[in-house]
């Protein structure tokens, strides 16, 4: 099936086509349908599987249609309201709707906190149809009364799993409480848990849903490898990998912020050029080193999870887990940065002693079972046998019991000498 046999109008087949979209992924495909019937829809994708593009074609097109009928000049309100955790996503999604849009005359602003508002509070004043914001400037600015939610039509969440995970679900009901009662509503996430599931049947009610390959818990072609090596010896493992598998176009995921700039600093001194983005870079430095980072400028990107939810890059080549993520299903976003779309791609995780139980319940989650890489030069023995103990322990024969049955008790004097 085509984007033109599922109704897609001209002006934005004609974009699609100029970025050489042809055919809808699965996720469009069966998504853009029920929301040009105007039905609400809880959509479930892993990353890189065209989500964004499953929601931002049919509210463009709906747009697009709505306008043409409306010939009223006036200033321009906010029709669509799209709510996403990260300033990097919501600036991905703001790019890709303005390419969609290109021809439609429908108008973008995008709003985030890191930054100065009044550009931001100009481009509103300017009027815009459809509106992309973080949860925390978009209060603000309700709160200083520069954006008002009455005129919505469409509302969207996006990343809602992560959304949680980092804290909104009381800025989420503040918005969701300001939108009008008559709305059309999209609620998409790459996972599922329970407390997802609650908070879209308070937002959606009865809606359609979509579910995309549900047991596939990661990209498939992305090659998936573990190296078990002790804490103090990642960072050697890691400027060993950059420097002689040649790794190109890499992201490197650490846990902490204060993480992701130490090992940084220690590439530098071993001459690995790189930059980390996280919460406390300006917004400035981080889209300065994404920028580069997709120009080629720089080959290493180290990123916080919060930081790499927004980051789509084409061809990416390497995902280093150099923490594992004490939450499984942030360890399927971090390696679906590579693999999207047709590509394939390759994840390299570092486990240390501390992390085993972190891998075992990353494995749990994707039902299957990592390759180890054994033949490297900083291993952890104690690491790999404790390990492999545990896979014993568990494939074992279970005749302890009976081997101790059949062993013959000591006299009661003998018990006695041994006291």
């Amino acid at each position: 099936m085509t984007f033109k046999e599922i109704g897609i109008v001209e002006p934005i087949l004609k974009a699609l086509q100029e970025q050489g979209y042809t055919h809808p992924t699965p996720i469009q495909e069966q998504s853009i349908p029920i929301l040009l019937r105007g039905k609400d829809l809880l959509g479930c994708a892993q990353t890189g599987t065209g989500k964004t593009a499953a929601f931002t074609i049919p509210i463009l097109q709906q747009l697009y249609l709505a306008k043409k009928e409306n010939t009223q000049k006036g200033t321009r309100k906010i029709k669509a309201l799209i709510v996403t955790p990260t300033r990097e996503l919501a600036i991905q999604i703001t790019e890709n709707f303005k390419v969609y849009a290109k021809y439609t005359g429908i108008r973008s602003a995008v709003i985030f906190g890191g930054v100065k508002q009044g550009g931001q509070k100009e481009a509103l004043q300017r009027g815009v149809d459809v509106l992309i914001a973080t949860p925390g400037r978009l209060l603000d600015l309700m709160q200083q009364g520069i954006i008002s939610l009455r005129d919505v039509e469409y509302s969207i969440l996006d990343e809602a799993d992560q959304m949680l995970d980092m804290g909104f679900i009381h800025d989420i009901r503040k918005i969701i409480s300001k939108l009008p009662a008559k709305r059309q509503s999209l609620f998409f996430s790459a996972t599922m848990p329970p407390a997802i599931l609650d908070l879209s049947k308070k937002i959606l009610g009865n809606p359609e849903k979509v579910t995309i390959k549900p047991k596939q818990a990661t990209a498939e072609k992305v090659e998936q490898s573990i190296y078990f090596v002790a804490k103090k010896d990642k960072i050697s493992l890691l400027i060993h990998l950059l420097e002689t598998e040649l790794l190109s176009s890499t992201i490197v995921f650490s846990r902490t912020k204060h993480g992701a700039d130490k090992i940084v600093k220690k590439l530098g001194k071993a001459a690995i050029e790189a930059k980390a983005i996280h919460g406390n870079k300006s917004q400035n430095a981080r889209q300065q080193a994404l920028k580069n980072f997709k120009k080629g400028v720089i080959k290493v990107l180290v990123a916080t999870d919060i930081a790499a939810r927004g980051i789509d890059v084409d061809e990416l080549s390497f995902v280093i887990n150099y923490d594992l993520p004490n939450i499984p299903e942030t360890y399927v976003h971090r390696i679906g940065r590579t693999g999207r779309a047709n590509a394939s791609g390759i994840a390299l995780s570092f486990c240390d002693m501390d992390e085993r139980a972190y891998l075992k319940d990353i494995q749990k989650l994707i039902g299957q079972k990592i390759a180890v890489v054994k033949e490297h030069p900083y291993p952890d023995d104690e690491t790999v046998v404790t390990a492999t103990n545990k896979e014993v322990a568990k494939t074992a024969p279970k005749n302890n019991k009976s081997r101790n049955r059949n062993r013959r008790r000591p006299s009661s004097r003998t018990r006695r000498k041994t006291n």
